[in-house]
């Protein structure tokens, strides 16, 4: 039976060990997806009815079928942090300072949680404030309108086999 030596050969010095191949592994994240974070979290905060992307981002948004989550959400993002710029429609009313610092902490903790990545700032800039009232009826208005452009006149009625009558 063999015995154990405590690496007594050697005179007692530890072995040379061959070095092993370091393996470089690595997290990245598109900016798109912390911006995605950002746009779902911030548009759970009560006081903020929308956030607010320019005049082109607005055109935009009138063709699309559903508004763009990441709209008015700029990200810087790094190996380890994050920083946010927002531009949000406040609602008429709510204490601001109190929205931003909430918005600072629910943001701040979805990155956390899901990526790992520190928010080291967040700068909000609020566009416009308006009441609940005036925003639903500007988005009433604006979902009403036509995507493919004016109407061509009233609607022909047609029969089962798709002949107009």
């Amino acid at each position: 039976m063999a015995e154990f030596n405590d690496n007594k050969q050697n005179n007692g010095s530890i072995p040379p060990v061959a070095p092993t191949p370091e393996h470089k592994n690595s997290l990245t994240y598109e900016d798109q997806v912390i911006k995605k974070i950002a746009g779902i979290a911030t548009n759970e905060i009560p006081g903020i009815l929308s956030m607010s992307g320019g005049f082109i981002s607005d055109i935009a948004d009138k063709f699309r079928s559903s508004g763009d989550i990441t709209k008015g959400i700029d990200a810087e993002v790094g190996e380890k942090q994050v920083a946010l710029d927002l531009k949000v429609i406040a609602e008429y009313g709510k204490n601001i300072p109190e929205i931003f610092q909430t918005t600072i902490d629910k943001v701040s903790k979805q990155i956390k949680d899901m990526t790992g990545l520190t928010v080291i700032e967040v700068n909000m800039h609020v566009d416009d404030v308006m009441t609940r009232k005036e925003f639903d009826e500007q988005n009433n208005k604006s979902d009403s309108q036509p995507k493919n452009g004016p109407s061509d006149g009233p609607k022909k009625p047609v029969d089962s086999t798709g002949r107009v009558q």
